[in-house]
């Protein structure tokens, strides 16, 4: 059990509040043989990210990932939904999180 479910209020803003998951099991493509897709959307807009990457990236990889294509562009989002991912609750992420002031949220099976 992880706790009781959290009332997440309504983005009043584009890319205040995201969702992140990934999609494996891809083919290999593109030239650096991807086989994984970060998927970030947007809440507020619907607006989806599809950034390629590989199932085998560490959390770094991912954090490096997310800066370049998503804060770089859109902004620090306020509050970031995600599973359980091991890649979203390291360390590492719960202290990039906390350098940036975003709340994380676990979505539930």
């Amino acid at each position: 059990m992880y706790g009781l479910l959290q009332h997440i209020e309504e983005p009043k803003h584009p890319w205040e509040t995201i969702i992140m998951d990934w999609v494996t099991g891809l083919v290999l493509g593109g030239k650096e043989n991807n086989n994984a897709c970060l998927i970030i959307v947007d809440w507020f807009s619907k607006s989806m990210r599809c950034l390629p990457c590989h199932k085998e990236d560490t959390a770094m990889d991912t954090a490096l990932l997310f800066w370049n294509n998503i804060i770089s562009t859109c902004g620090v989002p306020k509050i970031i939904i995600s599973d359980r991912d091991p890649k979203f609750t390291s360390e590492f992420w719960t202290k990039f999180y906390d350098m940036l002031g975003t709340k994380l949220a676990f979505s539930t099976a």
